[in-house]
C-alpha cells in the first residue's frame, strides 16, 4: 500500500509525461504481480462499486471529528472533493501507518465492505481510518467512492507494462480490453512473452481519429482518402470467434444483450470476424435521434416494446480480424474490400441508407463520392439534415492503429448549433477546479421568465473562469448544499450538437453535449435567446 501511495504522490506532483512514465515503471518493477494487477485495475480507471453509502461517510466524519453538520459541509463545499474533505478532518494516526501490500490492503480493507451491513461497515470504516497515515486515508476514501483518479492515461499505463515486459504495446493494450479479474495469473498473463493468446471475446483497441483543425485541402490529394459520414451512435466492435457472439462499446463494456437483433445478424458471421462500427437507432432507412438510443443503452434487457420502438442496426465500417488473422496491418483500403466480402453489401448512396444482404441489422457504412474538396465541402452540408456528425476522412494506405493518432484519420464535423444563455445556477468544479465555482447551469426565457436548459463546465480559459468565479462569489443570491443561485448578468454562448424534445426536463428540450463556446459581454441578459427560438431549432433539426 506504502508503494501504491507514494507512486499516487509521484504522478500527482508532476505534469511531465516522461517522469509519470518512469514512475510507473519503477512500480511496475518492484511490486508483486497481484499488487501490479490491481494497480492496473485502478490506473486505467476501473472502479470497484461504491463499497459504503455517501450519506454514512459523512455522518461517520461529523461524528468522529465532533464538526457541526453545517461546518463539515462548508468544509466539504470548499474543497469540494468529499473523499479529501474526510482526509483532512479525520483525526491523524499518532504512530505510523498501515505496513500492507496493495492485495491485502484491496481485500481485508475494502472488498470486505461489499458484505456487511451499515453498522458493521461504519465501525470497519472507523477502525480503518484509525490506522491509516493523511495520505493512505485519501486514497482509501476515493477507492471507497468510486472517485479515484490520477493523472495518467489507460495509453501510459500501457506503455510503461510494455517497458518492463519488453512486448510491444499492442499486445499488451489488447490483452486488456474487455473483462477480467485483478490477480497474479492474469498479471503474468498480460506480460507474458508468448503473444497468441487472445481470448475468444477479447476486443481490439480502438482507432481514433483526430478532429481537422486546418483547411481541409491541406491534407492532400483528395483521392488519397475513404471518406463516409460520421456516424451519431455508440462506436462498438463485433466479435465472432469460436461460435460465439460479443458486442463492446468503446467504453470497454460488454452490451451484447442489449441488442439481441445485431446479436443475431451477427451469428450468421463467419468464425474469426471482428467488425468495427456504430450501432445506430434506425427505422425505414433512416437514423433516429440518439435520445432513443439511450434508451437502449440504460437498459440490461430489452422487452418487446423497446425492441419495436427502437430498431438497432450495426453501421459497420472495417474489419480487424478475419478467419482468426488479425489483419489491422493490412492498408484501409484491403480492409474495405475484406469488409465488402464479408458483408456482401448491396448499393449504397450518398444518402446515409445502406443495404446488406447478410442482414437488415448488419449493414455497412457507405463510400462518399467527390473528386474536389470544394465537392466534398458542398456534400457535408447535407450532414445535420441526414442526422450525421459530418465526415470521416481516411488514408486509404492507412494501417488500423491504437488510440488517436494524427495524419491517417480525420473527422470533419459540422458547426455546432449555437444559443445565447444566461447563467442562472453555479456549483464548484473538481480536482484542480475544487476551489472555484466552473460548473454551471443557464437558462433561457420564455414568457419573462428564465428556464434552466443545459449544463456546461468546459469552454472557458483559466482567466475567464476565475472572473466568472468571482461574479458568482459577489451575485449568490440563495445556497442549496454546494450548489449557489446566481443574479442572472452573465450572457454564454452555449454550443451543442443536437436537440430533441425530453419530457424529463422542465423546459421540454434537451440539447446533447453542451459547452461553452464564449462568454458575451456585449449582450444583455434581456437579448438571450428564448424556448421559442429553440423550439425553432427543434422544428428543423431534431425529430
Amino acid at each position: 500500500m506504502k508503494a501504491f501511495v507514494e507512486l499516487y504522490q509521484n504522478i500527482d506532483r508532476t505534469t511531465k509525461t516522461g517522469e509519470k512514465s518512469q514512475a510507473l515503471v519503477n512500480y511496475f518493477n518492484q511490486v508483486s504481480s497481484s499488487d501490479a494487477s490491481w494497480a492496473v485495475f485502478f490506473l486505467t480507471g476501473r472502479k470497484l462499486r461504491r463499497l459504503a453509502p455517501t450519506a454514512l461517510l459523512k455522518q461517520l466524519t461529523i461524528d468522529l471529528t465532533g464538526l457541526p453538520q453545517w461546518l463539515f459541509q462548508e468544509c466539504y463545499d470548499n474543497v469540494g472533493d468529499l473523499a479529501e474533505t474526510m482526509a483532512l478532518l479525520l483525526p491523524e494516526v499518532s504512530e505510523g501507518s498501515l505496513d500492507v501490500d496493495l492485495t491485502e490492503f484491496v481485500e481485508s480493507y475494502l472488498l470486505v465492505l461489499r458484505n456487511l451491513d451499515d453498522s458493521a461497515t461504519a465501525a470497519h470504516l472507523v477502525d480503518t481510518w484509525s490506522k491509516l497515515s493523511l495520505d493512505q486515508k485519501f486514497i482509501f476514501n476515493k477507492l471507497i467512492t468510486g472517485g479515484f483518479r490520477v493523472g495518467v492515461s489507460q495509453q501510459m499505463v500501457t506503455k510503461a507494462l510494455a517497458t518492463v515486459s519488453g512486448i510491444d504495446a499492442n499486445v499488451v493494450a489488447h490483452r486488456m480490453m474487455g473483462n477480467w479479474e485483478p490477480s497474479a495469473q492474469w498479471y503474468e498473463q498480460l506480460i507474458a512473452q508468448e503473444t497468441a493468446d487472445a481470448m475468444a471475446s477479447t476486443p481490439y483497441p480502438f482507432y481514433l481519429a483526430y478532429p481537422i483543425q486546418e483547411e481541409v485541402d491541406t491534407l492532400g490529394d483528395i483521392a488519397d482518402f475513404q471518406i463516409e459520414w460520421k456516424w451519431d451512435g455508440i462506436r462498438a466492435q463485433i466479435i465472432k470467434r469460436d461460435g460465439q457472439v460479443f458486442i463492446w462499446s468503446r467504453g470497454e463494456e460488454l452490451i451484447s444483450e442489449r441488442f439481441p437483433e445485431i446479436m443475431t445478424a451477427a451469428s450468421r458471421l463467419p468464425n474469426g470476424t471482428v467488425l468495427d462500427g456504430e450501432i445506430l437507432a434506425w427505422s425505414e432507412g433512416d437514423v433516429l435521434p440518439f435520445a432513443l438510443l439511450q434508451q437502449r443503452i440504460g437498459r440490461k434487457t430489452v422487452g418487446k416494446k423497446l425492441l419495436s420502438e427502437v430498431p438497432c442496426i450495426f453501421m459497420a465500417y472495417d474489419i480487424m480480424e478475419l478467419a482468426g488473422q488479425d489483419i489491422r496491418q493490412n492498408s484501409m483500403s484491403d480492409r474495405r474490400e475484406k469488409l465488402l466480402s464479408v458483408l456482401m453489401p448491396g448499393q449504397c448512396d450518398v444518402a446515409p441508407s445502406c443495404r446488406g444482404t447478410l442482414s437488415e441489422h448488419l449493414r455497412i457504412s457507405g463510400e462518399l463520392q467527390a473528386n474536389t474538396w470544394e465537392e466534398l465541402a458542398a456534400i457535408r452540408l447535407d450532414s445535420r439534415k441526414l442526422k450525421v456528425e459530418g465526415l470521416m476522412l481516411k488514408r486509404r494506405d492507412s494501417v488500423y492503429g491504437v488510440g488517436r493518432k494524427r495524419g491517417d484519420w480525420w473527422k470533419w464535423k459540422i458547426n455546432p448549433l449555437s444559443m445565447d444563455a444566461v447563467l442562472v445556477y453555479a456549483q464548484r468544479g473538481h480536482g484542480r477546479r475544487a476551489s472555484l465555482y466552473s460548473d454551471y447551469t443557464f437558462a433561457v426565457w420564455q414568457e419573462g421568465k428564465l428556464v434552466p436548459i443545459a449544463k456546461a463546465y468546459s469552454g472557458l480559459t483559466d482567466e475567464e473562469m476565475k472572473s466568472v468565479d468571482d461574479y458568482v462569489r459577489k451575485n449568490t443570491l440563495e445556497k442549496f448544499g454546494p450548489v449557489r443561485t446566481v443574479k442572472p448578468g452573465l450572457v454564454f454562448e452555449i454550443a451543442f450538437e443536437g436537440i430533441q424534445n425530453s419530457p424529463r426536463h422542465k423546459s421540454g428540450i434537451a440539447v446533447r453535449f453542451p459547452r461553452i463556446s464564449r462568454l458575451r459581454p456585449d449582450k444583455p441578459i434581456e437579448e438571450a435567446d428564448t424556448l421559442d427560438q429553440l423550439r425553432g431549432m427543434l422544428e428543423v433539426y431534431g425529430k
